[in-house]
């Protein structure tokens, strides 16, 4: 994982990938890429930013899931266990998922469809999604009556600031770092110098930076405009931490909770129960439910594994499910094919977009006219294959995901989604216009499986437009610590990255910003644009999401066409079976998976 963003592990299958997953997704489209009535309808739902909802919406109980029916015990099947429960240290779908059922924040996603495509940020133990009057430097919330931890002891304003000065303890290191560096005004891990210690040794956060003036009330002060708050409190990682019951380090494996669900045992690497936790009020939430009366989830069951137990669909699997495994690569077609599973499967995108790095610190990569005959020689086909085809990506045209507004998608300057196999000839006259024939390029593949296959057939169709291609393989273990080197030695290397929230201030500015370069940063490309950088800080002042959304779509445009400092290449997918008494069966956009929050017995 990343600090403030995600990527993908090229290293893994793209199903595998999945295990690190975190937000947003866009349903649809699990077909294959050639449905161009899908994909105009995926465009137009994008082009709805998620909007704020005000405190009619933060109003709970959630509207009923239709033909909803509580009791009985839905079985889990995932492959991992959960390393962290720590809201504070949570940053991977897996643990995303299961802090939807057991934790809540001041803000949260509330689907506004039965089919988990649309949504708003409503306040969750908030009145509302957060009021602001100077364009986002200042916010207030402030907590609603009646919520409570699992111990029943009242949810206050310190609580709330104890879950934040928290984050500044140096055990605290594996969660979003989004608002301590908003609030420290410190990129990378400087803000930690703002509460060295958290709060735990009698030191607070001052007045000017966080305020809790009442026991409902707490003010957060930024030096400039953060407009994205609402979307970074409804993130697993900043869910609330009871002052009175926190334990440090030993929070991870046995937190307070405040969700509809409190964990009854949880043995590491074999198995987790969840219950009903008495103390969750539903007049106060209005995003879940409670429909279940137990979980019991069971580790170790990889993909394969799970797909043919829920296949079966006998015993204890009939209402069975996996909150985040995919349908192996195996059964991917065959499921996607049989209508008669229809009604228990689910698909949608995940947040990811794999890119083609052209490392623009090479010499040679710094003549555009060569950047963009890489861009128009490099096959799309083998990299899509290698992952499982047309169900598991589709060919991309830009960096903003269809889980992520501002995602367009007739977007494709380099004829991609028209010509997935590359188009050697355009690129062949761009090099001799150059004066660069047989230019050496240092491709760096990661070395698993599918790293091999693609970078092959990659390297073939970029020698085939007269580029003289050497192939360096990098291990998959710490594929991404050599590639975020500064003075590393290849032209070109695969990346993937994920929203944090549907809003491309998560991809753009962590991926292209000039004055991020750094080592073990995630400018990939070193690109140092003036426009880009000076169009990053206008666009993140921008407090109207829907405004928003068209200037990163339009920066994006500008990056991967005029500037050409990467190739996109795929939008990366999941399909999701479950037991055929599974009810309330829906892939949420937001999660990136099915929505453990409706799901009852039939």
């Amino acid at each position: 994982m990343s600090r403030g963003g995600r990527h993908a592990y090229g290293a893994l299958s793209v199903l595998a990938a999945g295990a690190l997953v975190l937000t947003g997704c866009s349903k649809g489209g699990s077909d294959g890429g050639g449905d161009e009535k899908k994909q105009q309808e995926n465009a137009k739902r994008q082009q709805a930013s998620i909007e704020f909802g005000d405190a009619a919406a933060s109003t709970g109980p959630a509207a009923e899931v239709p033909g909803a029916k509580p009791g009985g015990t839905m079985e889990v099947l995932q492959r991992d266990s959960y390393a962290h429960l720590d809201p504070g240290q949570i940053y991977v779908s897996d643990e995303g998922s299961l802090s939807s059922l057991i934790h809540r924040g001041l803000t949260g996603y509330k689907a506004t469809s039965n089919d988990g495509s649309k949504h708003e940020v409503v306040g969750d133990l908030a009145t509302d999604s957060g009021t602001t009057t100077d364009g986002g430097k200042t916010w207030k919330y402030t907590l609603k009556d009646g919520v409570k931890f699992q111990d029943g002891s009242p949810i206050t304003s310190k609580d709330v600031r104890h879950s934040v000065e928290r984050l500044f303890a140096p055990f605290i290191n594996q969660g979003p770092t989004y608002l301590q560096q908003w609030l420290a005004d410190k990129p990378g891990t400087a803000y930690r110098n703002l509460l060295k210690d958290g709060p735990y040794k009698g030191k607070h956060l001052p007045s000017s930076v966080l305020e809790t003036p009442d026991p409902k009330t707490v003010v957060f002060h930024f030096k400039t405009p953060h407009p994205d708050l609402p979307y970074a409190l409804a993130m697993a990682g900043y869910a609330v931490v009871s002052q009175k019951g926190d334990t440090k380090q030993r929070y991870d494996k046995a937190p307070v909770v405040t969700g509809p669900y409190k964990i009854q045992s949880f043995k590491s690497g074999k198995s987790m129960v969840l219950v009903k936790n008495t103390d969750w009020d539903p007049k106060t939430d209005p995003i879940r439910h409670q429909y279940v009366d137990r979980f019991t989830i069971t580790f170790n069951q990889q993909y394969e594994t799970s797909t043919k137990a829920l296949l079966a669909d006998s015993g204890a699997d009939r209402t069975g499910l996996s909150l985040n495994n995919q349908v192996d690569a195996g059964n991917l077609s065959k499921v996607l094919k049989d209508p008669g599973l229809k009604s228990r499967t689910v698909s949608g995108y995940q947040p990811y977009v794999g890119q083609m790095n052209i490392n623009m610190s090479h010499p040679a990569l710094k003549d555009k006219t060569v950047r963009e005959a890489i861009a128009y020689a490099l096959p799309i086909t083998p990299f899509v294959r290698a992952y499982g085809g047309d169900d598991a990506m589709e060919v991309a045209g830009g960096a903003i995901s269809p889980t992520v507004s501002g995602y367009d998608a007739a977007f494709d300057p380099h004829g991609k989604k028209k010509k997935p196999a590359g188009d050697p000839d355009k690129a062949r006259e761009l090099l001799k216009k150059a004066g660069k024939l047989n230019l050496k390029l240092t491709f760096g593949y990661i070395n698993t499986p599918e790293g091999q296959q693609y970078s092959t057939a990659m390297a073939a169709g970029l020698k085939k437009a007269g580029f003289n291609v050497q192939r360096q393989e990098i291990p998959a273990e710490n594929y991404y610590d050599q590639v975020s080197k500064l003075n590393n030695n290849y032209d070109i290397f695969h990346t993937a990255w994920g929203a944090d929230w549907p809003s491309a201030s998560t991809v753009i500015p962590p991926l292209y910003d000039g004055r991020l370069i750094a080592e073990g940063a995630q400018n990939y490309s070193q690109v140092n644009d003036p426009k880009v950088n000076s169009e990053i800080d206008r666009i993140n002042k921008i407090t109207d999401p829907v405004r928003s959304a068209a200037a990163w779509e339009k920066l994006d445009q500008y990056l991967i066409k005029d500037v050409v400092n990467v190739v996109p290449t795929g939008y990366y997918k999941q399909t999701q079976i479950a037991g055929s008494k599974v009810g309330g069966l829906v892939y949420d956009d937001v999660l990136g998976g099915i929505d453990p929050r409706r799901l009852y017995i039939k």
